[in-house]
């Protein structure tokens, strides 16, 4: 193995300075060039091989797709068909036993991401997981623990494919040259909404034949099998508290991504959600949630309180339109993003999707030159990922960063659960002023499956 690179905090120390760009560009100090990808091949053991899957597998398929696993046989016979030498099985855990797959790609149900995530590190294997990264705030915490534990022998990566984007890099190298000044607001949006959940449980039904219903619950509490349960993936069993996160705990993984790395986040102090009332069962079909940041000590672009609000849903979509529409006036129409990130600083906002940018007032940066710090281009979401576990390097999506990420942003779910304004230490990682919030921050696990 190669010397693991230089990490950013050596880095800062060495150089014995902090600036913007310093703190957002030095996760890319981790693919450094001189490191030179061993040509031998990694066993990558596939953990879900339907649907998300098979993209994920494709996205590593250049190494050898050394075993399969699915509780579908339906989605398994499919992946064998392209990786006729693979092995099978029908539960990760007996897929974790074998000591020649190097690495694992874990696209389950979200119930599953941490408790597989976690058994594979300490199994001794690479971990890529699908977002989000964790089903429970105490699970990110345990992520990045483990993590921890294993930094520079395991390489880790949330799949949130969108961070290898050149778009996110030409915001986030706009924000540290101080384009809008100190920004005090994020606001992210997405438009998707949750169907509702009609049925709390289901009635039973036939299991189809070689379905391991056993291993598809996993973690959560038994019940009979119903297909309703599972058919039609993440839009479906997403909309449950016991299997997902609903649309924050989704898709924030990508878009809060983004003012998390522009503006060097770490740990909220506080956060509150407003929304329909929280169900027991189903997640919120709108939600608007809001967490407080302290100032970042030593930067001027970030030395102020900073919030980020989340919207999703169609009111949750009216309330970020009717606030962020009279700032940017006629430079953009945000009826027309979808999806997207609003900075607001003083002097300007920056309105950003994955692929597009607009800096308001237009008259103002029309002629703003382009900033002259560049993030290096990625190698590919997935390549990072295969290049760190080869040279002993770290992703920029490693379980550190996106654990945190995820931390921060099923706060909110815990807040809209709880239905009040919680104060958190991340140091402890405890809401202090709710003593009803830490049946939210964790959850009971199956005889077998816990963590």
């Amino acid at each position: 193995m190669s010397k693991p690179n230089v990490t950013r905090r050596a880095f800062l120390r060495t150089t014995g300075t902090v600036t913007a760009a310093a703190a957002v560009f030095g996760p890319g100090l981790h693919l450094g060039a001189a490191e030179k990808p061993s040509s031998e091949k990694l066993n990558i053991g596939i953990i879900g091989a339907g649907n998300r899957g098979a993209a994920n597998t494709g996205g590593v398929s250049g190494e050898n797709i050394y075993a399969l696993c699915d509780t579908n046989p339906k989605a398994l016979q499919q992946a064998k068909s392209r990786f006729s030498a693979a092995k099978t099985f029908s539960d990760w855990r007996d897929l974790l036993e074998d000591k020649q797959i190097d690495a694992v790609v874990i696209s389950t149900a979200d119930h599953h991401h941490a408790v597989a995530a976690i058994a594979a590190m300490r199994a001794g294997k690479h971990v890529y997981c699908e977002k989000p990264l964790a089903h429970t705030v105490e699970e990110a915490r345990l992520m990045q623990e483990v993590y921890a534990q294993n930094k520079g022998k395991l390489a880790t990566q949330m799949g949130t494919q969108i961070h290898a984007t050149e778009n996110y890099r030409r915001v986030v190298e706009l924000i540290a040259a101080g384009a809008i000044g100190p920004v005090s607001e994020a606001h992210v949006w997405c438009s998707r909404t949750i169907n509702p959940v009609d049925v709390a449980k289901l009635p039973e039904q036939d299991v189809p034949a070689g379905f391991n219903w056993e291993a598809w619950v996993g973690p959560a509490a038994m019940r009979p099998y119903n297909t309703a349960y599972w058919q039609g993936g993440n839009l479906n069993w997403n909309r449950r508290w016991e299997f997902g996160n609903g649309v924050l705990g989704d898709m924030g993984s990508h878009l809060i991504d983004l003012p998390y790395w522009a503006l060097d986040l770490k740990s909220p102090t506080s956060v509150v959600s407003e929304g329909p009332d929280a169900d027991e069962v189903a997640c919120p079909p709108w939600q608007m949630a809001t967490w407080e940041h302290a100032p970042r000590e030593g930067n001027a672009n970030w030395s102020k309180p900073t919030k980020v609000i989340w919207y999703h849903g169609p009111e949750g979509m009216k309330r970020r339109s009717d606030y962020l529409q009279p700032l940017v006036g006629n430079d953009t129409e945000i009826n027309k993003w979808g999806i997207g990130v609003a900075f607001v600083g003083d002097n300007g906002v920056l309105v950003a999707d994955y692929g597009k940018l607009v800096l308001s007032p237009g008259d103002k940066f029309k002629d703003y030159p382009a900033p002259a710090d560049k993030i290096a281009p990625s190698l590919g979401h997935y390549a990072e990922w295969i290049h760190a576990a080869k040279t002993g390097g770290e992703s920029l999506c490693n379980f550190n960063y996106s654990g945190k990420l995820i931390e921060h942003n099923l706060l909110g779910n815990v807040a809209h659960r709880v239905g009040k304004k919680l104060e958190y230490d991340a140091t402890t990682g405890q809401v202090t002023n709710s003593p009803e919030a830490a049946q939210y921050m964790s959850k009971e696990y199956r005889d077998g499956w816990s963590v």
